[in-house]
């Protein structure tokens, strides 16, 4: 053990290795009380001439009332724990044990509890997740059930641009399709990574062209899904030096470049500016990436959340006009594909709007 001062002790864990009200000091004391008691009253015989039978019995019946005293205790926050393992075995997760001990019935207590806040927010990610996988479905099935309608129906004439209607449709719920197999991927684990040298700028300029081109994908869907388009907000790119080039899995910085630039968008206001820079950083061929936005920010409060799965924000208006709200997965996956290269992401300080930084290590992180 270490001779500095000892650190703050967090729910669950032992008390320091010694605990002042721990069962086995409860036990012990409960031996040394009776051999006293036993003693004492044998001495009083003595000194008394006391019959022995009657010292027996009183002993017995002092040792079985502090047997049955610490019995209780031991026995009745047990009962407890069952009650509520119980509830929550039924799927009730509301319930919980009380934290009032300071031996190792009170870390059980602790780890029930915690075991069941786990349950309880899986449980609510499971529904919120039901709930806006079927928003995010039935806007697009619903368009492009009534795109072929009308053209079974009669009333349209499968040109061109109605089939255009309907291709924008199915390539929405492609995009969702596509965002529950990368959740799929996150909740499974390791993921091969295709490392390779690339060159940032040509890249990059082609992750925003192609976020251009989705945003005026979604314009010909907005009037059906009560969103309206995105392409009012323009795109930057900031590169430096130009042929700045970095180590990594292109497919998957990609996804986490796209679902910045994405949330960016949602978050900026009429005609805004979303920024992306990329600069050298410190290791060879390591990355350093930002996401500027001119949106509302985020609470300082929210930064430790704002990578949560299923994490929309809590400004008065999360989403800027044209957003749809999305699944509240993107950063999350984002935060996955940075951390499949051991690399970091966060929200930086930022003077307006919200700042987004990506550190990727680049050649460090490979195996010597």
């Amino acid at each position: 053990m270490s001779d500095g001062p000892a650190a703050p002790r967090r729910p669950g864990e032992p008390w320091g290795g010694v605990r002042p009200f721990s069962i086995k000091t409860k036990l012990g004391a409960l031996v040394v009380i009776s051999v006293l008691i036993t003693t004492g009253l044998l001495m009083i015989a003595v000194q008394t001439k006391t019959e022995l039978r009657f010292i027996t019995v009183f002993s017995m019946i002092a040792t079985l009332l502090i047997t049955q005293f610490v019995a209780h205790s031991l026995t009745s926050p047990l009962d407890e724990m069952n009650a509520v393992a119980r509830s929550i075995s039924h799927g009730d997760y509301s319930r919980r044990v009380q934290e009032n001990r300071r031996d190792e019935l009170g870390d059980l207590a602790q780890t029930i509890n915690r075991m069941a806040d786990d349950l309880e927010a899986q449980e609510r990610e499971r529904k919120e997740l039901v709930a806006n996988v079927s928003h995010e479905l039935r806007t697009p099935i619903a368009g492009l059930r009534a795109v072929l309608e009308n053209i079974v129906d009669g009333f349209t004439e499968a040109d061109p641009e109605t089939m255009r209607t309907a291709l924008k449709q199915t390539e929405r719920l492609g995009r969702l399709v596509e965002t529950l197999l990368d959740l799929s991927r996150l909740d499974n684990g390791v993921v091969p990574l295709r490392r390779r040298r690339f060159e940032v700028w040509p890249y990059l300029s082609g992750v925003l062209k192609e976020a251009n081109m989705v945003a005026s994908a979604r314009a010909g869907i907005a009037s059906g899904s009560g969103s309206h388009t995105r392409t009012d907000v323009h795109l930057h790119l900031d590169v430096s030096p130009p042929e700045l080039t970095a180590h990594a899995d292109p497919e998957r910085i990609h996804q986490v470049v796209a679902n910045l630039i994405d949330n960016a968008v949602k978050h900026s206001p009429a005609h805004g500016r979303v920024t992306v820079k990329a600069r050298r950083g410190t290791a060879p061929e390591s990355l350093e990436l930002e996401v500027l936005d001119e949106g509302p920010g985020i609470p300082r409060s929210e930064w430790h959340r704002v990578f949560e799965r299923f994490n929309r924000g809590s400004v008065n208006r999360p989403h800027g006009p044209g957003s749809d709200g999305g699944t509240g997965l993107g950063l999350a996956i984002a935060r996955w594909a940075v951390d499949l290269h051991g690399g970091r992401i966060g929200v930086a300080e930022s003077e307006r709007g919200c700042r987004i930084l990506v550190t990727l290590p680049g050649l460090s992180s490979l195996p010597s």
